[in-house]
């Protein structure tokens, strides 16, 4: 039988077949290996733990508007995570792999405003402590449900930042803890505008005017060039209530919670840093 799966995946690219009896494995297959730097198999584990029954649901979705994920796990998504530890901690590695997965080139050039900034939302730290990693003398705070956060310290033990980031649980809806920066990574695509707002808002309660605020999303293309951010568009309508947005779309979304766009620095991958302010 594991024959019959190697056959099939060897013409692929997966792996080498040099005699009927030898198996070797190729460096797209070492991709999916858990031994190897940067492998994306925690990545490929959690697409298929919470896309592949949702997609089954997806005409329904397009059909009623109604998430596909809440349909099939009978729940919204993200509540659905947090009630098994052990789908929360894939969750984490997932995210931590795609993060891997984008390479050090994302965050090369790039220099946070100037303080102390939150990473909303941050899982296990592996963004905050790529971003504190040029510059020892910042101070972080990473701040997710209290069901998210139980590996983040082991995160930013071994990144070395345990002596400047702070570790605080609660909910992005209600508060947030006070900080000059405040950092959503790939956080509020998973929302509707009513709840950025909610997000932002919360922000705001807490910030100083002229606090900074920088999202690392995608900015959709407003042409028909293939980018990455139209299919995880599909990916939102089939698992939240979220979607991607474009440039004219995040300034709105900014301006409707009292927050004004500066700029948007692109990457060499498919994420941006969207730069605002609080008014």
């Amino acid at each position: 039988m594991l024959n019959r799966l190697i056959r099939s995946l060897a013409p692929l690219g997966v792996f080498r077949q040099p005699t009927e009896d030898t198996v070797e494995l190729t460096p797209l297959g070492a991709t999916l290996s858990a031994r190897r730097p940067g492998s994306l198999r925690d990545v490929a584990l959690y697409w298929m733990e919470t896309r592949y029954l949702p997609f089954s649901e997806i005409l329904h979705t397009v059909r009623t508007a109604e998430p596909a994920a809440q349909r099939s796990f009978g729940k919204p998504f993200f509540d659905w995570i947090i009630a098994a530890p052990v789908r929360a901690e894939l969750q984490n590695r997932g995210m931590a792999g795609l993060v891997g997965g984008m390479g050090d080139r994302m965050f090369d050039g790039y220099r946070l405003p100037a303080g102390e900034v939150v990473d909303i939302g941050g899982a296990d730290g592996t963004i905050l402590t790529r971003m504190l990693a040029s510059e020892p003398a910042r101070r972080g705070i990473l701040f997710d449900l209290p069901e998210i956060l139980p590996g983040a310290r082991k995160t930013i033990e071994e990144a070395g930042t345990a002596d400047r980031v702070d570790v605080v649980a609660g909910d992005f809806f209600e508060s947030v803890p006070s900080a000059d920066v405040y950092v959503p990574a790939a956080i509020l695509h998973d929302w509707d505008d009513a709840s950025c707002v909610r997000i932002l808002e919360s922000v705001g309660r807490t910030a100083a005017p002229g606090a900074r605020l920088v999202v690392i999303e995608g900015v959709v293309p407003p042409d028909d060039e293939p980018h990455a951010t139209k299919l995880i568009h599909l990916v939102m309508l089939a698992l939240t209530t979220g979607r991607e947005r474009g440039a004219a779309e995040w300034q709105r979304l900014f301006a409707g919670a009292g927050f004004v766009l500066d700029r948007i620095v692109p990457t060499p991958r498919d994420y941006s840093f969207i730069e605002a302010r609080l008014r």
